[in-house]
């Protein structure tokens, strides 16, 4: 069989489906003898484009039908491998394997670790798989590593790019000598040579049968020179997807790439994002034209109509001749078929996406997918058709570290990087998969327990500090809960242990893998493992145990979830076949080759179609030019071509939001292209948003009004705290609902050390200093130190707010000191005290009495941040000194001695006011002066304003109204449960 005189090129147009028309051409030319079918072979991009060509076959086929091979020539850069169909017909010696990827990114991660020193495996790691990208991106492109010693552009770059341009060459010259003492070669080295052996002999060796290589758009000149022998062979046809023929040569020649400049010597890259740029790389590569390119004759029942490809054409000519389209016949830009659909946020646009997936069913026969690189917008639409019982086939998947498998180890590795803090800690032990079974319930008990009881500021690090707060302590308003977490807890940290007992001996990467590994099992009963999530999640760890001896060293455990995360991250996990027969959901690689009757093309933003270039970390991009290596926007490229060739459908919908998760989203180049083109003939496709938003919106609206309850006066508390007199006054419906409902907010877990906990720790060393009777400065400095050394205190609170309250500590003791000196004394301090007010027990706690040196009392309240102004106290909304005042009066202090009359009424602010820290503040004044209250009026007017408090609230009927009160204390405790949102600022009441 010889060869023919040119080479056999053909395209399949965008607006045709690629796999129904290749298979239409097929049996067209070779369906008459079923054997001459079955003895073809046909080469495609990918195992997803296998898949898509068999199912258009079978479409086509009507019954039983012997296909031709349909052989993947595999893709580097998504992991596949060449079809092992190809790899026997490569003769003469056997090629060496091809290296393990997880054991080459480990290698390399160690060889970058050795070369850069200062970082972690995490580090590490990320940086040797950008490492063996360039690699490989070299070896495709058949770049020698001697060109590196060619270049010299060193004067040119910064001094960042010559480092890392140094490290890259360091660590490139061993890698020859580190695959042949393990006896492998390349992934990529690998399938060059074999596509040139494969070339070579069917150069002396034609196959018997037809060789189709169908939607190959790779540039690399290994692949080039095979597609060129395919072409040329007797029987054999190269058909590209998408080649555009409606471009003339003007717009052809001005995608590039451009002669080199005559006075630089450089070659300006041309438009590599446009979608034709690769394609015609391709061509260059195979030393053919655009004009050795014929149309492919066959379409099918799936295809758009012919004017689409012009539309498309049009569409993306290249920015300099974009001015073309004022020029444009309307037929020629108004993109019958496609329709537009912009709408305000993520959650609407996959409402409305999933309607128009939907909607699609209600056709017989008719197909649907949507196609997005935007996994979340995916997995919301995926979410959106189950209401409808609608399983979506989700070919992309979801990347390992997001499913319930790859959440456990991660937060394993979270746990024990971060000594067993709280939030870490307990997000392990709440995981789905951590003792599932049947002792799920009793476990999740113990947790919710525990949970309640890391309520607030850090315990010490480590298992310990957990065992720290099962010791019972006085005056322990916790002492049920911490029961209850102290007979659970034994249980549950005999499963953490071992965890923490390996990681404080494996200082190796493969050592602390095991261990995760390991005790993973015990948590989970193995149903970590489990299922075909389970299944990725061991062979990936598998693979990891296997390499890490040879991969980097890892000293330091925090850096263990960052890499955990970027392993698994790594690792799509698609779904078992079963989905809906005629609805899909795609990424990008997966809809090559692959069209329905409706394609939506979802999430049109800049940053996500087309993404962001991830940055080279190794090569500048002056560099990877001058080396020949892609650059980095031919990827922007790549996306391109994939939404021009989808815009091939018979029906399109492209969607996107004008706001994303981080703040206003940018409508995408491709979006922009299509609206300026089209002009006034854009198709907009309202009536999805519409829908969308009528599908959760009520057929009736009743707002919600100002809540004010009125319970019976018998459930209304007759024993109140001074602390809530000014929450009653402020908002009564947030006394209501702590008093009543008796509901209190929770701390959060591992909370940050704020205002209550500070002010819980001074007035605690306070009362100890006073206690002790010598009230001795230097005791007082040396309690405040003592309490900063205790382990529960967080390192940045130490740093931060020791300094200040240090000064502050040695303003008190001076203070009292002064005081001492002018007759005064301190009487009790943090005395409770109650007393029967206005048919009421009102009952608090003073931080300090003294006998004032005219045997009055006076009433001082310790305040770390600023106290409240006389306005405050004048209008109600800052009882507490005062009331305070009415109880000793009344002789609520049990051995406070004296005459029983509050003479005194002082605020001591541990902030800072002028150059010091520690002022005090009083609200009265004898004379009233500065609109201050009149001290011998002070407790008689909060007698009366308290009394009339209780008269309304306590012991009458009045309801607890919700107020908002700006100028008093925040109580935003109970906005939720007021609904506060609802009602604020619509309510006249």
């Amino acid at each position: 069989m010889g060869d023919r005189g040119r080479p056999a090129l053909y395209s399949i147009p965008a607006h045709r489906a690629f796999s129904d028309a290749l298979v239409a051409g097929l049996l067209a030319r070779h369906g008459g003898d079923p054997m001459a079918l079955a003895q073809g072979m046909i080469l495609l991009p990918s195992n997803r484009a296998v898949r898509a060509v068999s199912d258009a076959f079978v479409r086509a086929s009507g019954g039983g039908l012997l296909l031709p091979r349909l052989v993947a020539i595999g893709d580097p850069d998504i992991g596949e491998q060449v079809g092992s169909a190809l790899d026997p017909l490569g003769e003469g010696e056997a090629l060496p394997p091809a290296i393990a990827p997880m054991r080459r990114q480990m290698i390399l991660a160690r060889m970058v670790q050795q070369v850069k020193g200062d970082i972690d495996a995490g580090q590490a790691l990320q940086l040797g798989q950008a490492l063996g990208a360039v690699l490989d991106q070299m070896q495709v492109e058949r770049v020698p590593v001697t060109a590196l010693r060619d270049l010299t552009l060193s004067d040119e770059l910064s001094r960042h790019w010559q480092t890392s341009l140094h490290l890259f060459e360091i660590v490139i010259a061993r890698w020859p000598d580190e695959l042949a003492r393990l006896g492998c070669m390349d992934l990529t080295e690998r399938r060059n040579r074999l596509f040139d052996r494969l070339a070579a002999r069917w150069r002396e060796h034609p196959p018997t049968g037809f060789v189709v290589a169908a939607g190959i758009s790779t540039t690399a000149p290994a692949v080039a020179g095979l597609l060129r022998r395919i072409g040329e062979m007797q029987g054999g046809m190269v058909v590209f997807a998408g080649l555009d023929q409606h471009m003339d040569d003007e717009a052809w020649e001005a995608i590039g790439p451009f002669d080199p400049d005559p006075v630089t010597g450089h070659a300006p890259a041309g438009h590599e994002s446009h979608p034709q740029y690769a394609l015609k790389r391709l061509l260059h590569a195979m030393s053919a034209t655009r004009d050795d390119v014929a149309q492919w004759r066959w379409g099918s029942e799936h295809d758009a109509r012919a004017v689409r490809g012009r539309n498309i054409s049009n569409a993306m000519l290249p920015p300099k001749l974009t001015s073309r389209w004022r020029d444009l016949k309307t037929a020629d830009r108004s993109l019958a078929g496609v329709a537009a659909l912009e709408v305000a946020t993520p959650g609407e646009e996959a409402q409305a996406i999933a309607i128009a997936l939907r909607e699609a069913l209600e056709t017989e026969k008719r197909t649907a997918a949507l196609v997005t690189p935007d996994r979340q917008l995916a997995t919301r639409v995926s979410a959106h058709l189950k209401r409808w019982g609608i399983e979506a086939d989700d070919s992309a998947g979801l990347p390992l570290s997001r499913l319930p498998p790859g959440t456990l180890l991660i937060a394993m590795a979270q746990a024990v990087a971060e000594r067993f803090a709280p939030v870490p800690l307990l997000t392990l032990l709440k995981h789905p998969l951590v003792m599932r079974g049947e002792g799920r319930l009793a476990w999740l008990d113990g947790v919710r327990a525990l949970d309640l009881l890391l309520r607030g500021p850090r315990p010490q690090a480590g298992l310990v500090g957990i065992d720290m707060l099962m010791v019972a302590r006085e005056d322990d308003r916790q002492r049920v809960l911490r029961d209850q977490v102290r007979d659970w807890w034994p249980a549950a940290r005999a499963l953490l242990e071992p965890l923490e007992k390996a990681f404080g001996v494996a200082t190796d990467l493969a050592g602390q893998l095991a261990a995760i590994r390991e005790q993973a099992g015990v948590l989970t009963g193995d149903a970590v493992w489990a299922g075909h999530q389970g299944h990725a999640a061991a062979d990936l760890f598998a693979e990891m145990e296997a390499a890490a001896d040879e991969g980097p060293r890892q000293a330091d455990i925090r850096a263990l979830p960052v890499l955990l995360d970027h392993m698994l991250g790594g690792v799509s996990v698609r779904p078992p076949q079963g989905g809906h027969p005629r609805i899909a959901i795609l990424g990008l690689i997966e809809a090559r080759l692959v069209q329905a009757d409706l394609m939506i093309l979802g999430g049109l933003n800049e940053g996500t179609w087309p993404g962001l270039p991830a940055p080279d970390p190794w090569l500048a991009p002056r560099i990877r030019r001058e080396l020949g290596l892609p650059g980095v926007e031919t990827r922007i490229g790549l996306a391109a071509h994939d939404f021009a060739s989808a815009l091939g459908a018979p029906h399109v919908l492209i969607t996107r939001a004008r706001r994303g998760s981080g703040g206003p989203a940018v409508a995408s180049r491709l979006w922009l292209r299509l609206k300026a083109m089209a002009g006034p003939q854009w198709k907009v496709a309202d009536r999805y948003a519409a829908l969308a938003r009528g599908l959760d919106t009520p057929a009736t609206h009743s707002p919600v009004g100002r809540p004010a309850p009125a319970p019976p006066v018998s459930v209304r508390p007759t024993v109140i705290p001074v602390t809530d007199v000014d929450r009653l006054k402020a908002d009564p419906y947030a006394f209501y609902a702590r008093r009543v409902l008796r509901l209190a907010r929770l701390d959060p877990v591992d909370a940050d050390a704020g205002p209550a906990w500070r002010g819980t720790a001074v007035h605690d060393i306070l009362q100890h200093w006073a206690e002790a009777g010598t009230l001795d400065p230097a005791d007082l400095e040396a309690r405040a130190r003592a309490m900063f050394d205790r382990p529960e205190v967080h390192p940045l609170l130490r740093a931060l707010w020791q300094p200040r309250l240090i000064e502050a500590i040695r303003w008190i003791a001076a203070e009292v000191v002064r005081d001492r000196a002018e007759g005064r004394t301190i009487l009790a301090v943090e005395k409770e005290g109650r007393a029967d007010i206005a048919d009421v027990t009102l009952m608090g706690k003073a931080d300090r009495i003294d006998r004032l040196p005219d045997g009055t009392l006076g009433i001082i309240d310790y305040k770390t941040g600023k106290p409240p102004s006389a306005r405050q106290v004048k209008a109600g909304f800052a009882l507490q000194l005062g009331l305070l005042g009415v109880i000793a009066e009344h002789g609520g202090f049990e051995g406070v001695a004296g005459d029983k009359t509050a003479g005194g009424f002082e605020y001591w602010s541990l902030a800072k006011k002028g150059d010091q820290f520690g002022y005090r503040e009083s609200p009265v004044d004898p004379l009233g002066k500065r609109e201050k209250i009149v001290t011998a009026d002070f407790t008689m007017d909060v007698y009366a304003q308290f009394e009339e408090l209780a008269q309304a609230f306590l012991l009458g009927t009045t309801p607890f109204r919700a107020e908002i009160n700006p100028e008093v204390a925040n109580y935003g405790d109970y906005d939720q449960l007021m609904r506060l949102e609802e009602w604020y600022g619509r309510d006249d009441g």
